[in-house]
């Protein structure tokens, strides 16, 4: 917690006052993590319902949240807590919000397959977080080949996704 406080200008005194271990400190950047990023993606899914593809649009944000908030990412997805504590189950399903957001874009899509099966749209929805995950990931940590241009490498995993559900969706037509 002093390394923490002498890196951001506070005393340690000051930062137990408010989080009473480094895992409550912990919890709560990723709890403010996930509230910006259900934030970004709600107002990606409310502005492409007139535009553009609903999942095309949650892919932008959530890959633009993550470029832009990469402090925030890797506490939110990256960094493995040592800590044995678990994330508590209040805030998961609060944070999993953010997979339900593309859950319904994916479910909007009109996969009959899905349906209303929850259990197979959380499997797509995890799928897809998964690929941006592993964008963000190589282009947070400068992973990627220098040849490439990270805007190429972001719309073709964007198109790639939106091509694989809507393959999955065709395939399933009758």
């Amino acid at each position: 917690m002093r390394k923490i406080a002498k890196r951001i200008g506070y005393s340690a005194t000051a930062i137990y006052l408010h989080f009473d271990s480094k895992e409550s400190l912990f919890h709560a950047l990723i709890e403010q993590g996930m509230d910006r990023m259900s934030l970004a993606l709600s107002e990606a899914a409310s502005r492409s319902r007139a535009s553009e593809n609903p999942l095309r649009s949650l892919c932008r944000a959530y890959i633009d949240f993550g470029l832009e908030n990469p402090e925030y990412y890797e506490v939110m997805f990256v960094l493995k807590p040592v800590l044995r504590h678990r994330y508590p189950a209040d805030k998961y399903r609060r944070a999993r919000r953010n997979l339900d957001i593309f859950a319904e874009a994916l479910r909007a899509g009109g996969d009959p397959a899905i349906g209303s099966d929850s259990a197979a749209l959380r499997i797509d929805a995890t799928r897809v977080w998964a690929m941006l995950h592993g964008v963000v990931s190589l282009l947070i940590a400068k992973r990627i080949d220098s040849g490439l241009d990270p805007n190429d490498l972001i719309e073709a995993a964007i198109d790639g996704i939106v091509a694989s559900a809507v393959q999955q969706s065709e395939s399933t037509l009758p």
